[in-house]
């Protein structure tokens, strides 16, 4: 609300904390709260202030507070306070005032029902919440006394309130439509027990019998205004939720819809009909649902006006509508065999409205609310058992493939203009909005199977054979989003489409980016399928190599090479030329970013990893050699922002690359699995030990200069850390050398990373007699290190940031050297 000029106080310099509790001083520190721009006094008058409306003072200062010549701000406060005492100081009022303090709030209800509105709800929720703590024994029926208590009257009638009453029906009218609107959002916000909210909610569902005929008068009569029906609705809103027997209100809703044809009433009638009708209590009124089906179905015409209009507000709104009763009841109206067409009837409207025309979300934003209620409908019809699900199968399947060609136009792009005209935001709704269809078409595969695929491949194979239809990129990149969409999620090893797929892939242009993106995925979703058909391998590696050298494709491009080497790497060995030759090349002129450089970097350790023993040496070299001799030009330059990052990306991708580089790996390629170790011998070390022990006093070059930069030695300890949980034991030769370096390290600047590495040293080596003396002197180092931080009064400082390091590490220790020490 807006806060108009208060009075400032009279002694405005005093604290409230000082101040006793009256009238004038709560006014002095409501000026303070609102208006001092202190806000350390801000402060002490908002603690003040909440005191008082704690103290036994307040049911009497409230009061006063409520005056009609007080500013609108005071008002509010005052039946804030009223609201606070009824709601969490109850017990303190003596029961005999109860009487007094409902007719006292009834009076200043009927004062201001003309307004403030901030007030008058304020003074509604405070009845509602006496209401509730009377109800049922010492207050049976509130809401026939609230009904009663506004009903005009003649103005010779005795009583003050009904005088008062007579003067604006109208206002007194939406007053009470406040009160009763408030009353069941006081029960659902209020802290209850159980037993009493049980106690509450069956005393006030009772009351809907004088509530319900009230709201269907007042909807339907041509005197009642606008603002009048639009607390009708809310207020049925409000007593929805409390589960009211859509038995005994039906009739009610069902007069919600005659207010959708009022352009001021729409959105407020929609949001009625959709709480009322999406409950799932709801389910228990069959014959109140069957009687709205006809209502909603009632609905399309305005809702084809709407979407060829363009008005996005109305089309949304019954899309809601159709969406909540579909959704909801979806096994409830499919049991309904005697009305099985009306139900088909309310699928296909659901179906005009995830196909409704435009693009989501720049022209329209309805389709994508309908996409549960697929998940449910099917969900449902496959519960059913056999015989039954039979049948509803031979209705609703030819709706699920109109709906697959529905969602596969939907995720249409725009043209490239239009495409580049929208704002950063509307891309990625746009983005998201493909992930939910692409979830919605793995799911429907479930209901149409192999017959989907092969409706798909079939659509693929004539409109890349037609010149005319092909040229139409956005058709390709849908279907082939189609495929993608399954393939990613569900095992299509055995589909006998697929050959023919891979067949066509390689005719497609993928001069397009979006289109050439969702080949490269498309690809990739098949990689598991490639490593049990490596013979069709050739047709399709070259296309990804071709998007790998664009840097507009580089995350589809390299995650598809990865896949491919991940899965494929036993049968990549004909291929691994021109996959290193173009992946140094477009690591050297540095393509892509940081990200995907790492990527491409675990790709080439998956295809070293499977080629001969004797070979992954020299390939090796050939491709980290590059970037090794950048790294040692970058060592002999002084500390510089520029040069750390280079050299934290050179040390990232020989982390990566580490990663996954595993001579040692199962040759079946299970993913997960691993042979026996190899035995290492002093003629056959390990490939990535030998480079690494080529490349370690280039490490230590770059260490002495960066020792207490904690991200570059986090690089480089994350190069060993890598190749340690990837060699195990075969790391052994760097034993010696990396302990010897790692003391050196916390010594000098004790780092986290640093501990990292030194704990995965110990849970590996510390029970290999071979290297137990390496290790221990390791500890020793890092112990005597640790405790020369405590003595220098960096305690804290240390818990903080090594502790849980320091401790694993001597944890596992212990655990491993257990047997030897």
């Amino acid at each position: 609300f807006t806060l108009r000029q208060m009075e400032p106080p009279a002694n405005p310099g005093d604290s409230p904390v000082e101040l006793e509790l009256t009238v004038e001083n709560v006014e002095s520190a409501l000026y303070q709260l609102y208006f001092d721009p202190d806000m350390e006094l801000k402060n002490v008058a908002q603690k003040w202030l909440t005191q008082a409306q704690g103290s036994a003072q307040a049911w009497q200062f409230c009061w006063a507070l409520l005056s009609p010549d007080k500013l609108p701000e005071v008002q509010f406060f005052g039946a804030s306070t009223l609201h606070t005492k009824i709601s969490r100081h109850w017990s303190d009022l003596p029961a005999d005032q109860h009487e007094s303090l409902r007719m006292q709030l009834l009076s200043h209800i009927l004062h201001f029902s003309s307004g403030p509105k901030m007030v008058l709800t304020r003074l509604c929720v405070a009845l509602a919440s006496m209401a509730l703590n009377l109800i049922p024994q010492a207050w049976p029926q509130p809401v026939a006394d609230m009904v009663r208590a506004f009903q005009p009257q003649k103005p010779d009638s005795e009583g003050g309130s009904g005088a008062e009453a007579s003067q604006d029906p109208h206002a007194h009218c939406l007053a009470l439509l406040e009160l009763l609107t408030v009353l069941p959002e006081e029960f659902q916000s209020g802290r209850l027990a159980q037993a009493r909210r049980t106690q509450l909610r069956e005393a006030l569902v009772r009351e809907w019998v004088v509530v319900c005929p009230m709201l269907r008068q007042l909807l339907q009569s041509q005197d009642s205004s606008n603002q009048v029906k639009e607390k009708v609705l809310r207020c049925l809103s409000s007593w929805v939720g409390l589960d009211v027997p859509l038995g005994e209100s039906h009739e009610l809703v069902q007069d919600c819809f005659t207010a959708l044809s009022n352009p001021e009433l729409f959105d407020t009638a929609v949001e009625t009909i959709v709480n009322a009708i999406s409950q799932p209590d709801c389910q228990r009124y069959i014959d109140a649902l069957v009687k709205l089906m006809p209502l909603v179905l009632g609905l399309h015409d305005q809702l084809k006006k709407a979407a060829q209009d363009g008005d996005m507000e109305t089309s949304h709104g019954i899309c809601r509508i159709a969406v909540a009763m579909g959704e909801t009841h979806s096994r409830v109206l499919l049991e309904q065999v005697d009305h099985w067409q009306e139900y088909l009837a309310l699928v296909n409207m659901i179906l005009y409205c995830t196909g409704i025309p435009g693009h989501y979300p720049v022209s329209e934003t309805t389709s994508s609310l309908t996409l549960t209620f697929w998940y449910t409908l099917q969900d449902d019809i496959l519960s059913f058992e056999e015989e039954k699900q039979a049948v509803y199968l031979q209705v609703y399947r030819p709706v699920y493939f109109q709906l697959v060609d529905v969602l596969l136009h939907k995720s249409h792009y725009p043209s490239q203009e239009e495409y580049t005209s929208w704002s950063s935001d509307d891309k990625e709704q746009f983005r998201i909005y493909r992930v939910d269809i692409s979830d919605t078409l793995m799911y429907v595969y479930e209901m149409l199977g192999a017959e989907l695929l092969s409706n798909l491949y079939d659509r693929l194979g004539r409109h890349l054979m037609d010149p005319q239809q092909s040229a139409i990129w956005q058709d390709t990149e849908a279907l082939l989003f189609g495929f993608q969409s399954i393939a990613e999620t569900i095992d299509v090893n055995y589909s006998d489409v697929i050959p023919g797929l891979i067949g066509l892939i390689p005719r497609i242009n993928i001069s397009n980016v979006m289109l050439a993106d969702t080949v490269m995925y498309t690809i990739g979703s098949l990689a598991e399928w490639l490593a049990d058909h490596p013979v069709m391998l050739g047709g399709i590696l070259p296309m990804v190599l071709q998007g790998l050298v664009k840097a507009e494709l580089s995350v589809s491009s390299v995650s598809t090479l990865k896949r491919i080497c991940r899965e494929c790497r036993h049968d990549l060995g004909p291929y691994a030329q021109d996959i290193l030759t173009v992946s140094q090349d477009v690591l050297v002129k540095e393509i892509h970013k940081s990200s995907q450089c790492m990527w491409l970097m675990q790709a080439l350790g998956f295809l070293l990893s499977a080629l001969p023993v004797d070979e992954i040496l020299g390939r090796l070299h050939s491709l980290i050699t590059p970037h090794v001799q950048r790294l040692d030009t970058l060592a002999q330059h002084e500390p510089d922002p520029a040069n750390k990052q280079s050299i934290v990306h050179i040390l990232g991708m020989l982390s990566s690359l580490f990663t996954t580089l595993d001579i040692n790996r199962q040759a079946d390629g299970l993913e997960g699995a691993a042979s026996p170790r190899l035995p290492a011998s002093q003629s056959s070390q390990n490939p990535v030990v030998v480079v690494l022990q080529q490349v370690f006093t280039l490490i230590q070059t770059i260490l002495s200069k960066w020792l207490d930069d904690s991200e570059v030695v986090e690089a480089v300890c994350g190069v060993f850390d890598k190749s340690v949980r990837t060699l195990l034991h075969d790391f052994g030769p760097m034993v010696a050398q990396l302990s010897e370096m790692l003391g050196q390290i916390y010594s000098a600047f004790p780092q986290a990373s640093a501990l990292d590495l030194a704990r995965q040293m110990v849970h590996i080596f510390a029970g290999d007699e071979h290297h137990i003396s390496n290790i221990k002197g390791l500890t020793e180092v890092l112990t005597s290190a640790t405790l020369t931080i405590f003595q220098q009064g960096d305690a804290m400082k240390f818990l903080f940031v090594f502790s849980h390091c320091f401790i694993s590490l001597i944890l596992h220790l212990f655990h491993r050297s257990a047997g030897s020490s």
